[in-house]
């Protein structure tokens, strides 16, 4: 067991923490200088069927990391690569679940900076989690881990 692996990848801020407070800044901005969608009222339903995909999707990767025994929280050590189901398609659904959810809720709420609030939010994550989580699982399982990455894309 490597060193770091006590602490799993070290990631030190709660990765969804930065996606909300990527929305709150959206939503001041958005009270101080709206800006809506024309037809709010379809686009209030597909935010609501996109927000709850996302915590659907979050409820199900979360129970697959359940099964296979292994932590879902950045800080704690994995003890298995999931390259399987949604991740066979993307290194972090998770993630991409995280920004769909905050497009979601802008759509609900009718502003576009809400919806447009994944985009520094992913960026940050990116900075403050991907990376020493990527360092962390090539340190940890090598060549596996480099297979996969190779060959899943990070995002879709």
């Amino acid at each position: 067991m490597i060193e770091q692996d006590k602490k799993g990848a070290a990631v030190r801020f709660p990765p969804p923490l930065i996606f909300i407070i990527c929305m709150l800044i959206g939503y001041t901005v958005h009270r101080i200088l709206p800006v809506a969608f024309p037809y709010p009222l379809i686009f209030m339903y597909i935010g609501g069927m996109l927000a709850l995909l996302s915590l659907l999707c979050v409820f199900y990767l979360s129970r697959v990391f359940n099964r296979l025994k292994t932590h879902i929280e950045p800080w704690k050590p994995t003890s298995a690569i999931i390259s399987t189901g949604l991740y066979a398609y993307s290194r972090n659904p998770i993630y991409v679940a995280f920004a769909v959810f905050s497009m979601g809720i802008g759509f609900m709420i009718n502003s576009l900076w809400i919806v447009m609030s994944f985009l520094p939010a992913l960026m940050v994550v990116y900075v403050l989690a991907i990376k020493k989580e990527e360092m962390y699982l090539e340190k940890k399982f090598g060549d596996e881990y480099l297979k996969y990455k190779n060959n899943v894309r990070r995002w879709l």
